[in-house]
């Protein structure tokens, strides 16, 4: 079963795309690869309910269990010991790629408070794209009683395109909010 907005990728933005880029070949049209969100733990590594709260809640929100990082290094002034967990880290692609990004833009960015859009600033030159969320309330997965601290997270979008102009166009076509500059 195909996601609407694979669907919507493949009937609609692949012949956009095409037309406004002149692309030659197929395999020239930007497509998504990878979502990644990431969440640093903060004072959780040392708080185990935490730690299983906050795995909790990213599994919910991304339908895939996200894998604990761990610190490499005991640094003393963190008070952060060798192997320790820092932060969790979620791949999605294929179809739970698709079916987070149609919840996140269509469900959990309308619901951020004053929200009149995302930065199109936010591109590495690469031709993906960073965003960083402020706190996990505004997805409608996650009742406000169960959790127990704020904490945010980062998602980086992954395409194939070559320059932002191009990852910019596909994000838009896809129902991606952004601001006007």
């Amino acid at each position: 079963m195909t996601s609407n907005l694979k669907s919507i990728y493949q009937d609609k933005v692949v012949s956009s795309l095409k037309e406004k880029f002149n692309y030659q070949n197929v395999h020239q049209i930007p497509k998504l690869t990878k979502i990644t969100i990431n969440r640093g733990l903060g004072e959780a590594s040392q708080n185990a309910k935490l730690l299983e709260n906050s795995v909790k809640e990213l599994s919910i929100v991304t339908g895939q269990k996200p894998v604990i990082t761990r610190a490499k290094k005991a640094i003393a002034g963190f008070k952060l010991r060798e192997d320790l967990p820092v932060g969790m880290k979620v791949t999605l692609r294929r179809e739970k790629m698709y079916s987070f990004l149609e919840r996140f833009i269509n469900l959990a960015l309308p619901r951020i408070r004053d929200f009149r859009g995302i930065s199109p600033k936010k591109f590495d030159g690469r031709g993906n794209y960073n965003l960083g969320l402020k706190e996990q309330l505004m997805f409608p997965e996650i009742s406000y009683n169960d959790v127990d601290k704020l904490l945010g997270m980062d998602i980086c979008i992954s395409t194939t395109a070559k320059s932002d102009e191009e990852c910019l166009a596909l994000l838009e076509l896809l129902g991606m909010p952004f601001s006007k500059k």
